[in-house]
């Protein structure tokens, strides 16, 4: 027997499921809005960058956070484990590959950030910077594309495993992952982490590399318009999943709506030099994404159950028990405020001034771009 086979269904999610769900959120909200930039600014290294001092530049806006901005992830995905077992475990075994390479993009991502100052050679940092952009995009790509599938409804069923137990898996192909909206939701994705980073750089930096991420930034803002306006329409009214609340799907289209004015917000502020807005624009077009993306979750967390003739796997069923919930609410109570607080006062206190090339010492060879 597995915790799937022996839930049974409440007739509506309690209290502490729902908190659970919101926390789940705050904590994905938290990953894309910090993580998003670092993405964006990785994907952007060997375009904004001419020289190698360009490039460390780059590099040094987000190297104090960037490994931080990692944590969020990790307690994202420990959430879901500890609150959500049966949606953790189908996520991991169904969908194995995609995070694999989410794992391989971040390693790669790290490595590059960590190798390229070994040595003093154009060749290999160029090497590197290139790895990194890829490493970045990688997970930008997949997150995108696994959120579409999420909220268009990942199909699921009954599985019997080699010991006899029925569980509820994912029944769909690594391919069918790749659906033209869910393709969308991908390039959406990296194009909005792309624009994110790119007012990230204006705002942290001064010269000719603040200029030209202030141009890829606002070039880029358009075409995350365009992306973010096919999504939220298409989504909104193409896919509904069972058990979906009409308050939330409302909730859904206002936040979707949202996203879409915070990059046109965006783009204008930073047409006008406005770099602190421009940036501003983005992280509530991210955050107001992610938010509508939840909204669907409820109270499906993503799946489609359609098809499935066992156990519905849904807020209720996938939950771990309301002790454990209530014991980890108690943590969450006292921890989340104290991580917030570091991590605002880290940002705005110990790490806000702009950056520029004149401390950076210049290699001899000129990388190329």
């Amino acid at each position: 027997m597995t915790i799937l086979d022996i839930a049974v269904p409440a007739a509506s999610p309690s209290f502490l499921q729902i908190l659970w769900l919101i926390l789940v959120a705050v904590l994905w909200i938290g990953f894309f809005f910090l993580e998003g930039f670092d993405f964006g600014v990785g994907m952007l290294v060997p375009f904004l960058g001419k020289t190698d001092q360009d490039r460390r530049l780059v590099i040094n806006t987000i190297g104090p956070h960037w490994d931080g901005n990692e944590v969020w992830l990790l307690t994202a995905g420990g959430a879901m484990f500890a609150a959500f077992p049966g949606w953790y475990a189908t996520l991991f075994s169904g969908l194995y590959l995609p995070l694999f390479l989410v794992l391989l993009g971040l390693i790669v991502r790290g490595i590059a950030i960590e190798y390229r100052s070994k040595r003093e050679d154009a060749t290999w940092r160029n090497a590197w910077d290139w790895a990194l952009a890829v490493g970045s995009f990688l997970p930008a790509l997949v997150f995108g594309v696994g959120f579409a599938n999420f909220l268009k409804g990942l199909p699921v069923g009954p599985h019997t495993t080699v010991f006899g137990n029925t569980v509820t898996l994912y029944t769909g192909t690594f391919w069918g992952l790749f659906m033209p909206f869910c393709l969308i939701g991908g390039l959406l994705f990296v194009a909005l982490f792309l624009t994110h980073g790119a007012f990230f750089v204006s705002l942290k930096t001064t010269g000719p590399i603040h200029d030209r991420a202030s141009t890829v930034g606002g070039n880029l803002a358009l075409v995350t318009g365009v992306l973010a306006i096919a999504l939220v329409i298409w989504g909104n009214i193409a896919y509904k999943l069972p058990g979906q609340v009409g308050w939330l799907m409302v909730a859904a289209w206002i936040t979707g709506i949202l996203a879409i004015v915070s990059v046109g917000f965006a783009w204008f502020m930073n047409s006008r030099g406005r770099d602190g807005w421009a940036f501003v624009g983005t992280a509530v077009a991210t955050v107001t994404l992610i938010v509508m993306f939840f909204c669907h979750f409820y109270p499906s967390l993503g799946f489609d159950n359609s098809r499935n003739t066992g156990i519905s796997l849904d807020l209720t069923t996938a939950s771990s028990s309301s002790l454990t919930l209530t014991i980890m609410s108690w943590v969450a109570l006292f921890l989340v405020p104290v991580v917030l607080a570091y991590t605002a006062w880290s940002y705005f206190f110990v790490f806000r001034r702009r950056l520029s090339t004149k401390n950076i010492p210049a290699l001899d060879v000129t990388t190329a771009s």
